[in-house]
């Protein structure tokens, strides 16, 4: 299997940890988003994937997977254990919805895409665009940390599940673009169980073949 990945890519990072969970061994193909016009527009990166995001599966017999969640959920049943959802179906879906609070609701307003629209298009500048982030970070995550369990290591249990894994790529861009999380202790407690954890180190951005630290 291939992942088409970018090392900064939030959505790249929720698949890079569900692969290093379940010990999945992938060929890492990085698609750079900033150089030029962006690799993701190519017209050979546009036939894999139409919709020019990352990351995408490219399964071995060349059937592509795109849109994070989905990627992983395929994992997920391709390779049950360790399962990142729990057996009962309530539980289940409770999961989901904090996963989908993350991925769904804070995660598009701080993508690319958003930003360079909001920068290009309606004239932002740099600090309008941050603060536009953080807002929405800082109201997506107060509604997460209310949500989830605050007798468990994780989201929701002992181990760390589908919503941790969006959770702590989120908090990446949260530490990125500064935003204050001293009202968030819990989810701060939470990444620090799961950074406890290689699968969750070792696909760190800042860990990946093509970082670019100066970017």
């Amino acid at each position: 299997m291939k992942l088409y990945t970018y090392w900064r890519s939030t959505a790249s990072y929720r698949v890079r940890i569900a692969l290093e969970l379940k010990g999945i061994d992938v060929e890492l193909v990085p698609v750079h988003l900033l150089a030029d016009e962006g690799q993701q527009h190519s017209q050979a990166y546009s036939a894999i994937n139409p919709g020019n995001t990352v990351p995408t599966l490219v399964l071995d017999d060349g059937d592509a997977i795109t849109q994070s969640l989905a990627i992983v959920s395929y994992l997920d049943e391709i390779y049950p254990e360790p399962a990142l959802l729990p057996a009962d179906l309530t539980e289940r879906a409770r999961v989901r919805s904090g996963a989908q609070m993350i991925a769904c609701d804070i995660h598009p307003l701080n993508n690319l895409r958003i930003t360079q629209y909001l920068k290009q298009q309606l004239g932002h500048d740099d600090r309008q665009t941050v603060e536009w982030m953080k807002h929405w970070m800082q109201r997506g995550l107060a509604a997460y940390q209310n949500f989830i369990r605050h007798d468990a290591e994780f989201s929701f249990g002992g181990k760390p599940g589908l919503a941790d894994i969006c959770l702590v790529s989120q908090l990446y861009n949260a530490h990125r673009w500064g935003l204050d999380l001293t009202g968030f202790p819990h989810l701060v407690k939470i990444e620090k169980n799961c950074m406890a954890l290689s699968a969750f180190r070792d696909s760190h951005p800042d860990r990946q073949p093509d970082v670019e630290l100066t970017a």
